[in-house]
């Protein structure tokens, strides 16, 4: 019998350690089911993009995976067993489950209401597809009103701050509120800082700093001071949150939910489950928790697929380099910020701002969009026989 290895999430992470474990190993002894939500590979990293009016690509991930051997299984992931060793899907035809060898837990991450009233019911995000264009709908009903719609981005994190900058380049016809809850920028440079202000200014973004929203509601947003914000679309940013699946499952986890894992990006409490990009809980090299972002997906991903390769194989298992050392932020299209960080990810107080930065963060974007639609580029021909095959031989090079 084969050695079955399910992957759940198709995103940065999944779908690159997927189509590379394909390549690793032999078809003789593996086989690789990857579980995704929906039938395209999303660019979260430009979601804000998508939602502003701009034509996202979004490759099918039937071709994706074509050639690689890979099965694919379009499907909502509802629970995991890690007991009997499978993962229980549901889609429109209704529910089944998966048997798994091994797992790689990749679902990634959504938004986080923080428990705010109103969020769930009355906000947008960006944090998928159809919540992009969900939001890309209510912004093109808003450019036909009288003077423009009125636009209330919530939270001054990276994704609030592109968000808004790039629905005020894209819209200039709405007006945009940035609400911040401390100072806008306090993750940056003094002069990263005054960069971003001056962006603001130009694109016309007005920035509340120090307010703290409450509840949300169909119009307005009530504010921690008694103050009302009245609002045509308010967009939720303040951060992210995982799943209750791996809680739910067993899994050791820490509160938020992510799963906690060795250096190897392997499961503390079960080592024949893996996990990689925001549902992890992984120690960086500086020895501060990997922030949920692309450039972690990329690192775990890459860690989890050594291991789960040299574990299979019997073959010593490399260290990546786990590290953090830049935020990048787009200002629309024409602008931006690669900020450096040290090892505390403390902002170093050189930047990079403007056309140079905004193209930095582009090419970054096609890199990441074009190595995950080819997962096997430049990968080894020969592929490794398991260390336990079924023909109980040991482990071996075969093309």
């Amino acid at each position: 019998m084969k050695h079955r290895i399910v992957v759940l999430g198709a995103g940065y992470a999944g779908a690159y350690v997927a189509g590379t474990l394909a390549r690793r190993l032999s078809p003789a002894d593996t086989e690789i089911t990857v579980v995704n939500a929906e039938p395209d590979f999303v660019q979260r990293l430009r979601l804000h993009q998508l939602a502003a009016g701009q034509d996202i690509e979004a490759p099918k991930l039937a071709d994706v995976f074509a050639g690689t051997g890979i099965r694919l299984r379009v499907a909502r992931v509802t629970a995991v067993d890690p007991e009997r060793q499978v993962v229980a899907v549901a889609d429109a035809d209704g529910g089944d489950e998966l048997a798994y060898d091994t797992l790689l837990y990749t679902l990634g991450s959504h938004v986080a209401d923080h428990g705010v009233p109103g969020v769930a019911e009355h906000a947008f995000h960006v944090t998928s597809r159809p919540a992009a264009l969900r939001l890309r709908e209510r912004l093109d009903s808003l450019n036909g009103h009288d003077g423009g719609g009125s636009v209330l981005v919530v939270g001054d994190g990276l994704t609030g701050i592109e968000t808004a900058t790039e629905i005020a380049e894209s819209r200039p016809g709405l007006s945009v509120t940035l609400v911040a809850r401390g100072q806008l920028g306090a993750q940056l440079s003094t002069g990263a800082r005054s960069h971003l202000r001056q962006a603001c200014d130009r694109l016309g973004i007005t920035v509340l700093e120090h307010t703290s929203v409450e509840a949300v509601e169909a119009e307005r947003v009530l504010c921690a001071d008694g103050t009302t914000l009245t609002s045509d679309a308010t967009v939720w940013t303040a951060g992210f949150a995982v799943d209750p699946i791996a809680a739910a499952a067993g899994l050791h986890v820490t509160d938020d939910g992510r799963i906690v894992v060795d250096r190897t990006m392997r499961s503390l409490s079960h080592p024949n489950v893996y996990a990689a990009g925001d549902s992890v809980y992984a120690i960086g090299d500086n020895g501060r928790p990997l922030p949920m972002s692309c450039a972690s997906a990329g690192f775990t991903g890459l860690q989890a697929m050594k291991a789960i390769v040299g574990s299979l194989t019997g073959t010593r298992t490399a260290n990546v380099k786990l590290s953090y050392v830049a935020n990048h932020i787009s200002l629309g299209r024409r602008d931006g910020i690669l900020q450096m960080v040290d090892r505390a990810a403390q902002p170093k107080p050189k930047y990079v701002g403007g056309r140079k930065a905004a193209r930095i963060k582009a090419g970054i974007v096609r890199m990441s969009l074009w190595t995950t639609s080819h997962p096997t580029f430049g990968l080894p021909k020969r592929k490794l026989r398991l260390a336990a095959a079924p023909n109980g031989a040991a482990a071996k090079a075969a093309v």
